[in-house]
């Protein structure tokens, strides 16, 4: 899993040293890289692995091919979706275009989302947070443990 937030600056190249744990954990299910696109809720990033990049292409598919919301979708995910791969000290390169929507400059925070992470602005996800503590605070009655059942 992705978890906890790590800040890391962008070097003189424009390359990121991606967490060693984000790192040991997609590398853990086989791959060397991870797939990154623009977040439609913040000016933040996804990041995902290959297998969920998959997942959520097949749910795109699965809609009705002559529908505006597949085409909108598919638009939206996989178009600007970018393969980023690790160079060989762990690093990858964000294209500007990426860097761009995430208001992206010097540093950038690593923040892990369990199965997903997302890629932000440091003082651009400390405001966020602020805002999503509260949300999270009023509405944590809406989360529920399942109850297993032994057969």
């Amino acid at each position: 899993m992705f978890l906890s937030s790590y800040e890391n600056k962008i070097d003189k190249k424009g390359r990121v040293s991606v967490p060693a744990s984000f790192r040991a954990h997609i590398n853990s299910i086989g791959y060397n890289g991870f797939i990154s696109y623009p977040s439609f809720n913040h000016a933040a990033l996804e990041a995902c692995s290959q297998d969920r990049i998959e997942k959520l292409s097949n749910t795109i598919d699965s809609l009705n091919p002559f529908e505006e919301k597949r085409d909108f979708f598919a638009t939206s995910i996989l178009s600007e979706s970018i393969n980023l791969q690790f160079d060989s000290e762990g690093r990858i390169s964000l294209t500007p275009k990426l860097l761009k929507h995430a208001k992206i400059r010097n540093s950038m925070l690593f923040v892990g989302q369990g199965k997903t992470f997302q890629i932000w602005e440091p003082t651009t996800f400390e405001k966020f947070k602020v805002n999503a503590k509260k949300k999270a605070n009023l509405n944590r009655a809406s989360l529920r443990w399942e109850l297993q059942l032994n057969k």
